[in-house]
Order: C-alpha cells, then structure tokens, then sequence
C-alpha cells in the first residue's frame, strides 16, 4: 500500500493560537520519537514560553489523511533558530544556526524526510547569510553525510571525595554563598555570558535553560525540581564569578552520590574552591559530573590524581559550514601561510576549492580554480573548525589528503589555541 501524501508546515509561536491541535501534535510527536512521557499543560507552556524566547520555526510532515486517529501528530518534526554567538576563538563570536528536535518516524523511515528537511533548512541559513550550523547529536552516525562534524567533547567523571580527596594549596581571596535556585538566576547567567565570551567553543543557553536552571521545572519528572541547589563563588568585591548546580541523589551503587548539573568559574581560583566545596558536602562519599572537560583541571591540582575517574566520553556540539570564506576568516589561525584548500560537500553548500591565506593569526578566504593541495569532506571540515582535533590525527583517520608539504603547512596554519569547551546542550 503506497504511504500518504505529506502536507509540509512550520510553526512558530505566533501559531499556537491558531493551531493548538498542531501545536500539540507536533511536541507529542518530538516526544514520542525520544522515547519520552506525554506532555501536560505545563510543559506546553514553557514550550510556547521557550520558543517564543528564541524565535524557533517548528518544521513538521503531517499525513494528508490517516484511516485510524485525528492526524494532528506529524510524521517527523525539525526545529531551528538563529541562537547567541558560538566563541571560535580569541574571543571571537558568529551566530550559529541551532538545530533540534529532528525525529522521523519508524513508519516513515529511509524515504528522504530528514534529507529534505535539513536541505531546506540548511540552505534557507545560507541564503540568510549564517556561516555556521550546529546540533547535538543522539546517534553519532547521521549527521556526517549532512556536512556535521564533532566539533568539541566532554568527558563524564567520578570524583572519590572520601579522605583521599585532598587538593594542593592555593590561594583564594573570595566566597561562598547558597543560593536558592529561583533567587540565583541573574547572577549565573553573568556568569556564564563571561564565561562565553571567553570560552572557545562555549555557547550561550537557551530560552529552555532559564525554567530548569531555576528549578522551576524538572523537564525529566515533568514537576518543579525540589532537589536543586545553587553555590555562588564571589570574588574579593562580593561579585558572582562561578557557580555550581547540584543534587544529591542519596545511594547510588552503594555510594553516597552527588551530581554536578553546571560548574563554572571565571578564575582558577574559584574552579578549585568550587571543587573544595563539592568534595565538603555532608553525607557524600562520590560527586559525579557529566560536563568535565578532556583535559580536566581538577586533576592536576589534586595530591592524589586518581580519585577522578573517567567513567564516559562523548562529543557534544556538531558544526557545520555553510560559508567557508565567512566562518574560515571568523576563526583564529596560528601560523602564516597559504593552502589551496578542497572542500567536497554532498549537499553543495561549500563545495569548491579556496585559496586561504593567513597573517597575523587571520585568514583572507577566496574562492579559486587553482588545483586543491588540501582536500576534506564539509563533515570533517566541521570537526576541524574550533580546533578540538589535529590535522595530523584526520589525516591518519584518512580523512584529510593532500599535497607533499602543503599537509604540514596546513597543520600549522590550523592547529593551536585553547581546546574547545562546550556545555550547553540543545
């Protein structure tokens, strides 16, 4: 039996209005597809709340006509907006086209929805003038042939704040302060816009972070969240400048555990009195967090290293090029030099060849018909962009080629600077 026609819409906030029964069917879909619970009338409005916030266009296929049930849920759901500034390094900020919520469903699988719908998506923010797009990812294998990359990852780790936890001296001449959750939102959001603006590869949070970071809404148990608890770090003034998100989940395998949600701090200082204060937390014997970076601080300060554990790896912001002259020249770069650089790109966004010249850490990107001496997919250009892999690692993955000499000069125009961090999720 040949499946339905489709009928394409968008929605944006505005809509909910006009089409609640839409409105409802697209976000029961989204939820259905990632295995979750039905949403409640509260839910749905800090959904409208959210996307209003960020402008998001909701992008759903409907059923022209179904035999069983009303038709109001979508066959596949796509949403996107123009977010806050990505950091690409030296402080440097592009606005980044974010992507999410995409789900297809099993009924209608391997008939081009999602190619079709990331297509017009993508090229709809080209012919905005974006210069990059970015996602997260829950299978690692999909996004590639879409020109994503894995462009930054976070390690999961295990804390021993038993008696073995003990930190090398140093000096802090700030404070702590609880907070409750509801009350602290002004100063993590300071917070955290400093920390971005400094931050290769950080990310400004979402309209949907504000319910959630003041606990005003647990989007897993569908109720406020009543364990959540807020420490500031405040510098010598009694200014914010770090905070930690935290819950205790009580036994855990045995353990008494505590999780970290968010750790940020603007000074080292304040990362390890931050950590102190974690390892100090009455009746916990384990503190977990997600969010650690690759390269973990809180190791190299500790008299016992081994008391963190790395427990998972994952990639977390996937980056896709949409205008290589745009997002190249954007970026730092950290050794002059010229290469002649091939991009192959399925979708035909940033296929081409580019000459990319760089002085003074900054890049002069034109297009050209001189003969490639660097060729890459679009995928693993955008894992190569914030620099959180080498040049030399894709290029024994197979993933680069290129030219005697020019493989060198490449690495040493690209490779450098601060490994990227990124936290926030969407």
């Amino acid at each position: 039996m040949a499946e339905p026609d489709l009928i394409f819409r968008t929605l944006t906030a505005a809509d909910a209005a006009e089409h609640p029964d839409l409105w409802r069917g697209w976000c029961e879909a989204l939820l259905r597809g990632f295995h979750e619970s039905r949403t409640d009338d509260e839910r749905q409005r800090l959904w409208l709340e959210s996307t209003r916030a960020d402008d998001i266009v909701m992008t759903g296929a409907w059923p022209s006509a179904t035999s069983v049930g009303s038709g109001t849920l979508p066959v596949a759901t796509f949403a996107s907006w123009t977010g806050g500034g990505l950091n690409v390094g030296g402080e440097r900020q592009v606005p980044l086209h974010m992507i999410t919520d995409v789900t297809v469903s099993p009924t209608h699988r391997r008939q081009g929805l999602l190619r079709r719908l990331m297509t017009d998506d993508l090229r709809s923010a080209a012919g905005r003038g974006l210069a990059l797009a970015g996602l997260t990812a829950t299978e690692g294998s999909i996004y590639g042939r879409f020109g994503f990359g894995p462009a930054t990852r976070l390690r999961t780790v295990e804390v021993d704040v038993t008696g073995r936890f003990s930190l090398r001296p140093f000096d802090d001449d700030g404070t702590l302060e609880l907070v409750e959750p509801a009350e602290a939102w002004d100063a993590l959001t300071s917070v955290f816009a400093r920390h971005c603006a400094g931050t290769r590869g950080a990310l400004p949070w979402p309209g949907f972070y504000e319910p959630m970071l003041t606990a005003r809404y647990d989007f897993e148990t569908g109720s406020a969240n009543k364990k959540a608890r807020v420490v500031l770090h405040l510098d010598a003034d009694g200014a914010p400048d770090g905070f930690a998100l935290y819950e205790h989940a009580g036994d855990q395998d045995g353990r008494a555990t505590l999780d970290v949600k968010g750790l940020v701090a603007l000074t080292d200082a304040g990362y390890l009195r931050l950590w102190q204060f974690l390892a100090d937390v009455d009746l916990t014997e384990r503190v977990r967090f997600r969010r650690s970076r690759e390269v973990e601080p809180l190791e190299w300060a500790l008299v016992e290293p081994r008391v963190v554990r790395t427990t998972g790896a994952y990639d977390l912001l996937w980056l896709r090029v949409l205008d290589v002259v745009a997002a190249l020249e954007a970026r730092p770069w950290y050794g002059d030099g010229t290469v002649v650089l091939g991009v192959e790109d399925s979708l035909g966004l940033t296929d081409g060849r580019w000459r990319v010249s760089v002085s003074d850490a900054r890049a002069d990107v034109a297009p050209t018909d001189e003969p490639a001496e660097v060729r890459l997919s679009a995928e693993t250009l955008g894992a190569l962009y914030l620099g959180g892999i080498d040049v030399a690692t894709l290029t024994a993955a197979g993933r680069v080629a290129g030219e005697d000499g020019a493989l060198e000069r490449w690495s040493a125009m690209a490779d450098g600077g601060p490994a990227p961090y990124c936290t926030t999720g969407f």
